[in-house]
Formats: C-alpha cells, structure tokens, sequence
C-alpha cells in the first residue's frame, strides 16, 4: 500500500506484521503504515510506543487499546472510525495480527460494512517455527493455544491424533511442561517434534526430538520465553500392535508419568487402532 493509498480518505483496515522481537525484521510499510495511519488499534499501546521509538517513527494517528479483553467492546467504535474515512492499523505484540491475536473481528466487521482490508505482511511466529522444526512443511495445520486445563487439552489433541499434517501450536511458558506430558499421553513418546523459543530473539532456542525427551527436558529446564511447538503429523495408518506385555507397559509408562491410568488407556488405545475397552481389559487381566 502507497501512502497515497493511506491518504485517499477512504476507509480501510490494514493489518500491519510487526516483528517477533528482533527490530530489524521491520518492513518499511511497516514503518509507512504507523506514521500514516489515522487509527492504530494496538494489542499494547507501551510496546506500540517502544517499537515506534525504535524505529524512528513519528506517530500521528490516534492510539487505542485493542486486545481480547476489550476487542468485542472496541470493534464498533473502529467502524465507526472507518465510516468517517480512517485509516484503521491493527498492530499486535508481534507477528500478524488476527493469528491468535486480536484482529480477526475488526476484519470481519469491516468486510460486513464494506470496508477494503489489505495488510503490511510481516513476520509470523507460526511459519518461522515450522520452517525451523525440520519436520514436514508443505502440509500443516496451525492450531493456535490449547486448552488451559488438562482434560481439555487432551480432549483436544484426541481429535488431533490422526490428523496427518504437521500441527504447530502456541503455549505459555508455565503451561509448557503438562502440555508436553500430555502430548505424550496422547500421541505417544516417540512423536517427532519441535519446541521453538523466543524466535528472533536474542536467546532463542529450537529443541528437537522425540515428544517424550522434549517432555523430560521442558520438566527439568522449565523454559520461558514465547513458546511454539510444532508436532509432526500422525504416519498413516495406525502403529502396529505390539505384544501384549509391551501394551501393558506401554500404559504403567504413562501412569508412572503422571497420566491416569483412563487415559493412558485410551492414548494407547488411539496409538495402535484398539478398541479402548480391549486394552483395559488387557491391562486388567491377571499375570
């Protein structure tokens, strides 16, 4: 977009790609985009003022707080911006906006009302982290931040544990560790995966291997930092049977890590295409 497009005085929303953490990613649209805007709608309007500073910009436009505790409630009102001509920026905390982030009513409000959406393309936390896993690209499917609880979480991954992409997921720092015992729970130790921190950053790390090293890691290490996990996809079929002592062990493995014994059932179970009664009855039945 030409500033001016930014000055035409038609109203539109531009999505603007703000870098993950290292400045230098910044586009120079990105740079066009804040300084012309008439409205930026900012997941946090002190690391809007920080990335500004950073980068030289001068800001004119109005500045308000968009994030998910308020996006429902400010939506109406960036309409209503948009009627009267502005230009409307959505800048969130890094990445796109709408991806996981706050963006995506404002943009269906806008097409709704008839207002062009366009975008300032810029980094993604989600592309970055798959590009780097080293596991299968040309077919993923993003799952942005599961459920906070852990029967929800692995609720959730149940449904995903035939899905043949490669899945990338978001997951808070103080969360990482049961996400990834349940990720073994549920899809097995032997998973191959990726877990990728403070991309673009100074301390950025990319952890690969097996879910249930990468389990035992996250338990001793407890990592922080912006976090992104990216799972290879399910091979086809299910895994083949094993014998039904390596079945019983396979569920006290999970138990003796922390999974209930229902649910290492079923995880086991979902592995090798058994019926979940049938396992039970095997891990019940008298040695």
């Amino acid at each position: 977009m030409t500033d001016a497009a930014l000055d035409s005085g038609t109203g539109r929303v531009v999505l603007v790609g703000a870098p993950l953490g290292n400045i230098g990613d910044a586009s120079t649209r990105l740079r066009e985009v804040l300084a012309a805007a008439d409205v930026i709608a900012a997941e946090d309007t002190r690391r809007l003022h920080r990335l500004a500073k950073d980068l030289d910009v001068t800001i004119s436009g109005r500045i308000v707080s968009y994030f998910e505790g308020n996006e429902e409630r400010r939506t109406p009102d960036l309409v209503e911006a948009l009627r009267g001509g502005a230009v409307v920026a959505v800048v969130t905390d890094g990445g796109m906006p709408s991806v996981s982030d706050p963006g995506y009513r404002l943009v269906r409000a806008a097409l709704d009302a008839g207002f062009p959406v366009s975008a300032a393309p810029g980094p993604s936390a989600v592309t970055t982290a798959l590009a780097l896993s080293g596991l299968p690209s040309d077919r993923f499917c993003f799952e942005g931040f599961l459920p906070r609880t852990g029967s929800g979480r692995r609720s959730r991954l149940r449904e995903l544990a035939a899905e043949p992409r490669t899945l990338v997921f978001f997951e808070a720092p103080h969360r990482i560790t049961s996400a990834l015992q349940d990720f073994v729970t549920v899809f097995g130790d032997r998973r191959e995966a990726a877990v990728c921190r403070e991309l673009t950053k100074t301390y950025e790390e990319i952890r690969r291997g097996p879910l249930g090293e990468l389990a035992a890691w996250a338990a001793e290490s407890g990592p922080r930092g912006e976090i992104t996990v990216v799972v290879a996809g399910a091979p086809a079929g299910p895994a083949e049977r094993p014998a039904d002592d390596e079945l019983r062990a396979e569920v006290a493995g999970r138990e003796a890590a922390g999974t209930t014994r229902r649910d290492a059932i079923q995880a086991v179970a979902d592995v090798y295409g058994l019926r979940k009664r049938d396992v039970y009855a095997l891990v019940h039945t008298t040695q």
